[in-house]
């Protein structure tokens, strides 16, 4: 079965190729890149160019090592709301884009409402972050904090060579 694209086109085996390969190092020039796939500059560039159209490719970033930065710890923060109601939702997830420390907010299923990936410097940043971001949002009735010991995979998205359909 071939796997499409975010607007519903097919990925055939080259598209997958040069977004696996983009997504080792997405600053491989487009010689660099069509080398390693098999394909001449031209062609190869005519592709990249559709699959960042088609939403395949959102955007480049640079993954930041957090500890250089000076944020050690990653904390997981478990967030659960008093109210349901649209305003509260809204205003919770604006809040949680928000804060700097946020690094991956997500609203979800189960237990509790919010799901937030936070980068601290250390346990007295995650207490003020608590104190001065999370326990000033209206309707949020209780957090419950998990911090991260070592991270063990790390990746902005799944591999289109190795990810089941």
């Amino acid at each position: 079965m071939t796997r499409k694209a975010p607007n519903g086109s097919a990925l055939d085996p080259i598209d997958r190729k040069i977004l696996a390969a983009l997504r080792e190092d997405g600053r491989l020039t487009t010689q660099a890149l069509a080398e390693k796939v098999g394909l001449s500059p031209s062609p190869c560039w005519t592709r990249v160019k559709r699959l960042e159209e088609s939403g395949a490719i959102e955007k480049y970033v640079a993954l930041l090592d957090h500890k250089a930065l000076g944020y050690a710890n990653i904390v997981f923060v478990e967030i659960t709301l008093d109210k349901h109601d649209d305003k509260v939702l809204d205003q919770c997830g604006e809040a949680l884009v928000r804060a700097p420390e946020v690094i991956e907010a997500y609203l979800v299923t189960g237990e509790y409402d919010y799901l937030a990936k936070v980068a601290v410097s250390g346990t007295d940043h995650y207490e003020r972050f608590l104190r001065e971001t999370l326990y000033r949002l209206p309707g949020v009735r209780q957090t419950r904090t998990t911090f991260g010991l070592r991270a063990l995979k790390r990746s902005i998205s799944v591999d289109p060579l190795k990810a089941p359909i």
